[in-house]
């Protein structure tokens, strides 16, 4: 007999699940090798660089004035590089190195590298060697959630920045967009985090695009193995999804990953869910894949404050992950090594 929870029940649930996930990290530590541990806290660049925050802001501000797509592509890009938060996700290749920008699940996906580039640029002409990539990612990330009309939240900071990247570890750890329920909690578990971070953290897809390509297998319209188009399937919003992927070049066509309100963090991600209206396969499973995942969207449907407030705990958990290794250093250049 299938499982059915109350709003009270799925409120504590999340919370003792926060507890339990956190009980061997405090809230200020990240962890980041044998025993070796980086301490992040509130107002690092009080005292050192105390304009750094309002840098960041003034930055995105524009830019998302520019091109409000801009907000969805730095959280990804601050998603994409939370393998250990540290911003080995902006190193380029050299001759010697391969990085983490043509992991099949960066390239032709991840945006916002100049901004980054002219943030770190107006930050070192104030404070030289202070503030670190990785802090300038997770502050911007923030702040597009901000300007997008979604909550704000104090950021940790005093990470630093890899020494090298991974291209095997982006492959092989970023969850893909045909990932079924099973395969999104294994690896969001790998890196430290819960179901309910994973079924949270995914509503930042209430804002920004993506290509034909990677949603192609919702375009049959039939039930698949990931359990995305069930029987329930929304037709019409499949039919128009095809229309879109044919009438152009799979390759360069974006779809919105909220039709309704694309540029606004909002809860309406959930809704549409519901409704058989996620874009990526590993969007819809949440609602058809998983009773458990299931119950949390409908709750973050139904009551936007409760998904507000556990994204800003998610993000904060998100945050604080260290790849293993060194402690890394703070660049002059985001894009290489010192």
């Amino acid at each position: 007999m299938a499982m059915h929870w109350s709003r009270y029940t799925l409120i504590i649930l999340i919370n003792l699940a926060l507890a339990f996930a956190t009980r061997n990290l405090t809230s200020n530590e990240a962890c980041v090798g044998d025993g070796v541990t980086i301490t992040l806290s509130f107002g690092v660049y009080k005292d050192s660089c105390p304009e750094a925050e309002a840098i960041v802001y003034s930055w995105v501000n524009k830019a998302m004035a520019d091109d409000p797509r801009m907000a969805a592509s730095l959280l990804r890009l601050h998603f994409h590089d939370c393998i250990g938060c540290d911003a080995s996700v902006l190193l380029d290749d050299t001759p010697n190195f391969v990085g983490e920008k043509t992991a099949a699940p960066n390239a032709n996906s991840l945006r916002g590298f100049e901004l980054i580039d002219a943030i770190k640029s107006d930050i070192e002409s104030l404070c030289p060697g202070v503030v670190s990539c990785a802090d300038i990612l997770t502050i911007a990330a923030r702040d597009s959630v901000v300007l997008s009309g979604g909550p704000g939240w104090q950021v940790e900071t005093g990470r630093m920045d890899s020494l090298t990247a991974s291209k095997t570890a982006a492959n092989n750890d970023i969850p893909g967009p045909n990932s079924d329920v099973q395969t999104l909690v294994s690896k969001f578990q790998a890196a430290g985090l819960e179901l309910n971070d994973m079924v949270t953290l995914s509503g930042a897809h209430t804002m920004g695009k993506a290509r034909c390509t990677t949603f192609i297998s919702r375009l049959n319209g039939t039930t698949d193995s990931s359990g995305a188009n069930g029987p329930d399937v929304n037709l019409d919003f499949i039919s128009s999804l095809q229309q879109l992927c044919l009438a152009s070049d799979a390759n360069a066509a974006l779809a919105q990953l909220d039709l309704v309100t694309p540029s606004t963090f909002d809860n309406q991600y959930y809704v549409n869910l519901i409704s058989g209206e996620g874009l990526l396969t590993s969007d819809q499973v949440l609602v058809t894949g998983d009773e458990q995942t299931d119950e949390l969207v409908r709750l973050y449907a139904d009551d936007q404050d409760i998904f507000f407030e556990e994204f800003r705990r998610s993000m904060i958990r998100m945050g604080r992950l260290q790849a293993a290794g060194n402690i890394g250093e703070i660049r002059k250049n985001c894009r290489a090594v010192n």
